[in-house]
């Protein structure tokens, strides 16, 4: 019977060598990557309970729901709408590192960053511990949230300014100690701890800063000169917050770290204590930290909370006037940002939004003024 010519051995080498090229790709795009890819996660209205309105609990089981924010013991009034705080999760770990395949895509999605894993957990520093360190950042900025709203609303109540730690060869070494309580700096009150960093900076490290503590119940003037610090005056320390609240907010937020809720957390404690309703009944959504004076600060990943805020369904967005190099230009369509850089400028953002006044007065991330 006739037979089918054989192929030329330069072309069987060349198919042989192509399918090996195909087999060599396939494995690299499933081989793991050294980066982590930051993506929009579950989005939590503070006006709401526990659970996320975003993405949609697809599974219909029933689970426990409670409110995000309570207080049990204060008058509170009905809200609608929403405030909305946000998140960013994590696709992989030192342990567990997401696909090339998975990358290359989400170099191409807008709603995704990719970051160098070393970048994203220091090294010596395991899941676990910055878990963790995320936990008790959560923690924090929930008591800062609160004393923000309280003092907005006129409460009257005991705010200290700590040292929580005092870093060895610094000119506060020797002088100050950890549980030592500040309370003025060349005369001057000292709030919070921007208040502390302000007053600092202000003296400068060209003469000796008085300093004026509060030590195991009695008053102290001690005598410190700061020093330049990358850029940033300083005296050594870590200082934190210590309150005494006169109402009890409870925040319940589970699985979730860090310090970017704070605002929300406030805007959602000061709805809840007000019969107006902050924000007309619409869908708001916002983030940045925030400390007791009411100063709200930068976040990061805040371009996946902008498309996370987009597919909750929100037209407004808060954003820390601090990351506005990072919003210009990369706002979802149909959203408009308020650029903030206090509370009293975030009420002012809901009272235009709930009033429908002239919200294109108001400062925005692309020049407004």
């Amino acid at each position: 019977m006739p037979m089918a010519p054989r192929q030329p051995r330069r072309v069987r080498v060349g198919w042989m060598f192509l399918s090996a090229s195909f087999i060599l790709v396939f494995l690299m795009i499933l081989a793991p990557a050294p980066f982590v890819i930051d993506q929009p996660g579950p989005v939590f209205n503070t006006l709401g309970t526990d659970l996320p309105v975003w993405p949609a609990n697809a599974g219909g089981s029933q689970q426990k729901v409670e409110k995000l924010i309570s207080i049990p013991d204060a008058k509170t009034y009905p809200t609608s709408g929403s405030l909305d705080l946000l998140t960013v999760s994590t696709v992989g770990n030192p342990q567990q590192l997401p696909s090339w395949a998975e990358v290359i895509g989400a170099w191409f999605d807008p709603s995704k960053a990719v970051i160098p894993v070393d970048v994203a957990f220091p090294p010596g520093q395991s899941a676990d511990q910055q878990n963790s360190e995320n936990a008790q950042l959560m923690t924090d900025s929930q008591q800062d949230a609160v004393a923000a709203a309280l003092n907005t609303l006129g409460y009257d109540f005991p705010q200290r300014v700590m040292v929580a730690q005092v870093i060895p060869k610094t000119p506060a070494a020797g002088v100050l100690k950890a549980g030592d309580q500040i309370t003025e700096v060349d005369g001057h009150a000292v709030k919070g701890v921007q208040s502390l960093r302000d007053e600092i900076g202000a003296n400068g490290a060209d003469k000796p800063a008085t300093v004026q503590i509060v030590r195991d119940g009695a008053d102290k003037t001690v005598q410190i000169t700061p020093i330049v610090s990358g850029g940033t005056t300083i005296v050594g320390i870590g200082a934190s917050m210590s309150y005494s609240f006169p109402i009890d907010v409870k925040i319940r937020l589970n699985n979730v770290g860090g310090p970017s809720a704070g605002q929300m957390f406030a805007l959602g404690i000061i709805d809840k204590l007000t019969p107006d309703k902050l924000n007309g009944g619409q869908r708001v959504a916002g983030t940045g930290t925030i400390d007791n004076e009411g100063d709200i600060g930068a976040i990061g990943g805040i371009r996946q909370k902008m498309f996370a805020a987009r597919s909750a369904g929100a037209r407004w967005f808060l954003a820390p006037a601090a990351n506005c190099n990072e919003v210009a230009g990369h706002v979802p369509d149909g959203m408009h940002v308020f650029a903030v850089k206090k509370l009293d400028d975030s009420l002012a953002a809901m009272k235009a939004v709930s009033s429908g006044g002239n919200t294109a007065k108001l400062p925005t991330c692309s020049g407004g003024s």
